[in-house]
């Protein structure tokens, strides 16, 4: 059965990389989630991906509420932490967070979360490289505990290395929603078994 869902995804207004937002979203559609885009560029302009891709942006991060959606997603790429790290990003995610929204990063979109103070204990992964360790570096300087994985799921927190793991950064979002009304239905089953204790 498929749920309804939520989604604000966050792309910069350039140079996002274009697989990360792309694949994972057609995914989340076909499952029947309604994804609004988001950025920090004027409403309705086109995002310019890193190999040239287009998309409308939706919603600008000063009007996003944890309150209208199920979760966050940010993709990353060359122009994420240029456009993307900042205070008003920041603010949003420490609001999803809060809230125990789902929030899920990928490729360089991982440290914008750690500059968000979101990751402390937390198990992460980040793209980096063997010449190129400051992401893992700055994840550490956050309290999160770094994994070589291509896709690491801690709680609420989805973390994925690259371009190359859209597919599953994708489908690591769905399955987190199906265990959550997993685990809904648990719930309500054993409230529903313990009212039925009680007599009439």
């Amino acid at each position: 059965m498929r749920n309804i869902r939520n989604i604000v995804y966050f792309i910069a207004p350039k140079d996002f990389r274009d697989e990360e937002y792309f694949i994972p979203v057609k995914l989340l559609e076909q499952f029947g989630s309604v994804v609004k885009t988001a950025s920090t560029c004027q409403l309705r302009e086109l995002a310019v991906g890193a190999l040239g891709g287009e998309a409308k942006i939706e919603a600008l991060a000063g009007s996003i509420k944890s309150s209208d959606f199920d979760a966050l997603v940010i993709a990353g790429g060359p122009g994420a932490l240029k456009y993307l790290d900042n205070e008003k990003i920041y603010s949003v995610i420490r609001e999803f967070v809060k809230t125990g929204k789902l929030v899920a990063a990928v490729c360089i979109a991982p440290v914008i979360l750690a500059h968000a103070n979101v990751l402390q204990g937390k198990k992460v992964t980040v793209w980096n490289t063997p010449l190129e360790q400051r992401p893992v570096k700055e994840l550490a300087r956050a309290g999160a505990l770094y994994l070589n994985q291509p896709v690491v799921v801690d709680g609420s927190i989805i973390t994925a290395n690259g371009p190359e793991q859209a597919q599953k950064f994708g489908k690591a979002i769905i399955d987190w929603f199906g265990r959550a009304a997993e685990t809904c239905h648990r719930e309500a089953g054993s409230r529903s078994a313990r009212n039925s204790d009680y007599p009439e």
